[in-house]
């Protein structure tokens, strides 16, 4: 049945036929016919035409057609949805996409649109470096042709080979092959690779380019990414709608899940931040910005920093905010506490009330400090931990306000 997501016995013959299954102690790619590479090809494309993500808008003519070989995409939609999806899922990615495409519809749009502004429009997709380089990706971009090579996209900040392979391939059909996490795991697996893929980079990226359609290669780098991201997943890999199946070394070893082959994880170390949010007799609330390199550089949040072995929190808060901003507080009840999961740490902000009692805030770690109204605080951009705490901010006034 057409949208049933299985292979029916017809079409499992068809996409096996002519092509030998890959055995990892070969030289796998490096024997691949024109012929192994057309059978794969013409099987995921097939595959894709039934069973793919379809209706995603950047890879749609105005109207919502698909593009046939020989158009052209609107590059603008298409850099910007990349660099979202570097490191966030497409269902995560669409709404934030609608809603820049609304805010900044064209790259001179972007490029006159203050920073702040663009990263109010980023707020919550995490990775915040990435907003501030597209911004200075539009600078350099405004007023002259979209790049059409390889070495023009990689030239602007944010942007690698896959992203600016799959913008050109996207955009203008480019034979460019590309190498993001779900092209990794299914050539992994395709192949049974006994080793890390980021130990073979140029290997995965020679198996990509050798597979790649040559006359749809703007269709066949999305159905590769769509194989991955529906049907070759990562824990629970469905692998009897997959059209590859016959083909799949780690299929046939019985445990797919057994690969991408991965490094022993190392553990995650954990820290405790201290976080005060500070309150003048007015009822502001101050905040500062973070410096531009670094972790989360250019957004706002609420002053704090680690807890020292042997120290309260409230001690913590105190010296902090004396260490960051030259202020003296007084540190009043838990607010809330709050656990964030970083790629490469994991935190746990306690964060408390504080009345301010002395010293003019001063931005001795950040860019910038700033009192402003509890209810203006939608209109700065913050981290996505500090989601919940204002949260809490605004309900406490709110309790407060009518006991």
């Amino acid at each position: 049945m057409v949208g049933s997501g299985q292979l029916g016995s017809a079409e499992r013959r068809n996409v096996g036929d002519g092509c030998r299954r890959f055995d990892a102690n070969r030289e796998l790619m490096g024997a691949l016919t024109e012929a192994d590479a057309a059978v794969l090809s013409t099987a995921l494309l097939a595959w894709w035409e039934r069973h793919g993500r379809g209706g995603i808008p950047w890879k749609l003519l105005p109207g919502g057609v698909r593009p046939a070989q020989q158009q052209n995409l609107d590059p603008y939609g298409i850099w910007i949805a990349e660099v979202m999806l570097q490191q966030t899922q497409l269902a995560v990615v669409l709404p934030y996409w609608t809603r820049w495409m609304e805010a900044f519809p064209t790259v001179e749009a972007l490029a006159a649109a203050s920073l702040d502004e663009v990263r109010l429009q980023w707020q919550g997709l995490g990775y915040y470096s990435r907003a501030r380089r597209l911004h200075e990706a539009a600078q350099l971009l405004v007023g002259g042709p979209w790049p059409r090579t390889l070495e023009g996209w990689m030239a602007l900040p944010g942007i690698g080979r896959t992203t600016a392979g799959s913008i050109l391939s996207s955009a203008f059909n480019a034979p460019l092959p590309i190498l993001d996490g779900n092209v990794k795991r299914v050539l992994a697996r395709l192949t049974a690779h006994p080793r890390p893929p980021a130990r073979d980079d140029a290997l995965f990226w020679g198996w990509s380019e050798a597979v790649l359609d040559p006359v749809r290669p703007r269709d066949f780098n999305q159905a590769l990414m769509d194989l991955g991201a529906t049907v070759c997943t990562p824990r629970s890999p469905s692998c009897d709608r997959c059209p590859w199946q016959v083909h799949c070394a780690a299929y046939a070893a019985g445990d797919p899940r057994r690969w991408p082959v991965t490094d022993a994880p190392k553990p995650l170390p954990f820290q405790v931040i201290g976080v005060g949010v500070v309150l003048n007799v007015a009822g502001d609330v101050l905040i500062d910005q973070r410096l531009e390199e670094g972790l989360l550089g250019g957004m706002w949040e609420f002053p704090g920093g680690k807890q020292e072995q042997g120290e309260t929190i409230e001690t913590c808060i105190a010296r902090e905010l004396k260490e960051e901003l030259g202020i003296a507080v007084t540190v009043g009840a838990e607010l809330i506490t709050v656990d964030h999961a970083y790629s490469h740490k994991k935190l746990r902000f306690v964060v408390h009330l504080c009345d301010w009692v002395s010293g003019e805030p001063q931005p001795l770690a950040s860019q910038q400090v700033r009192w402003v109204r509890p209810d203006d605080l939608g209109n700065y951009a913050f981290p996505a931990a500090n989601a919940r705490i204002i949260e809490a901010l605004l309900g406490s006034l709110e309790s407060s306000a009518h006991p």
